[in-house]
């Protein structure tokens, strides 16, 4: 498969680099705004620098992997959908439940393949904790939680365009609480608070929540945010159910443990997001492909960047009036 990248970015040069290593696919074209970035993408990749629009008319373009800013998603999407290509989309598709629900119209109408880039599904040891669920290892599941806690905050810049903690941050562990459920959640609850960065609070977001979610038949999710772990990059997962628990625990720098007189060490959790997921975005790349070549749907599709937005939306509606909110 030949794709065109579209984003030079930190996020397209991880997907970059990942298309390129295969034997089985290709990187084509390489387009970003910084003209710069491109060509260093380009590079390193075997790829040709383009703008998006030779891209999409590119005969021997096959896929396009979306990694530009959020609010380019939902029109490239569009464009690429209506070009006849298949697409992977970083997530969100956009900020917006309206616009979402208008691009995935797009996306129905022309038949184009989508998935949406929800990493975390194909974390080694979460995927395996949701396949162990599913073959009812615990028993009737009851309880879900999840822990995602970043070691420091990003730059204000990145805050005043995210969308705010819930629909940036924590979508990743709204869409992991659906994967790991296999239901609805028709129910949010949500607390938060700036207090890692005054400066968070003062542009309106928050850097530490809690939500609680609930499904039709009962079953309760916890998820815990923050923006800030002085022990490196906090990612959690627990399922408990009628007959026992699973746990995927951090992934440390290293397996190595000390013992002595004053008990046990052990290293940090890697320290970024990049380092800990770095399987699971090849991975995602793995299911895209084999999904496209196949003449399947990829999942996580776009109704699956719907719903956790949705679920993101009811958290925030939730933590500023202080009630719960049921989920449209």
């Amino acid at each position: 498969m030949r794709f065109g990248i579209i984003g030079a970015g930190r996020i397209g040069k991880i997907h970059g680099g990942n298309v390129a290593a295969r034997r089985d696919s290709e990187v084509a074209y390489i387009a970003d705004a910084d003209p710069a970035a491109a060509a260093a993408l380009a590079k390193s990749t075997g790829g040709k620098v383009a703008d998006i629009e030779a891209i999409l008319a590119a005969r021997d373009v096959d896929a396009v992997a979306i990694c530009s800013p959020t609010d380019t998603h939902a029109d490239l999407i569009e464009r690429a959908a209506r070009a006849r290509k298949a697409i992977f989309c970083e997530k969100p598709i956009d900020l917006d439940v309206g616009r979402v629900r208008a691009c995935l119209d797009v996306v129905s109408e022309t038949g184009a393949r989508l998935m949406v880039g929800f990493n975390r599904r194909f974390d080694p040891n979460f995927s395996a904790l949701r396949q162990r669920v599913a073959e009812g290892a615990i028993g009737a599941l009851e309880i879900v939680s999840i822990t995602s806690r970043d070691p420091s905050p990003p730059p204000l810049s990145y805050i005043a365009r995210s969308g705010g903690l819930f629909r940036d941050m924590m979508i990743h562990d709204f869409d992991l609480a659906r994967f790991v459920l296999g239901e609805e959640p028709v129910s949010v609850s949500a607390m938060g608070s700036a207090l890692v960065d005054r400066e968070i609070g003062e542009a309106g977001d928050i850097d530490t929540a809690v939500v609680i979610m609930e499904t039709a038949s009962g079953k309760v999710v916890q998820i815990s945010n923050s923006r800030r772990a002085t022990y490196g990059y906090d990612q959690r997962l627990e399922a408990h159910g009628v007959q026992g628990m699973v746990v995927a625990s951090n992934v440390r720098e290293t397996t190595v443990e000390f013992a002595g007189a004053h008990g046990f060490t052990s290293d940090k959790a890697l320290n970024f997001f990049l380092e800990r997921y770095e399987a699971a975005y090849r991975n995602e790349l793995d299911a895209f492909i084999g999904a496209v070549k196949a003449g399947n749907k990829p999942r996580p599709d776009g109704e699956d960047g719907l719903k956790a937005l949705m679920l993101a939306d009811a958290a925030f509606r939730s933590w500023k009036t202080k009630q719960r909110v049921p989920v449209a």
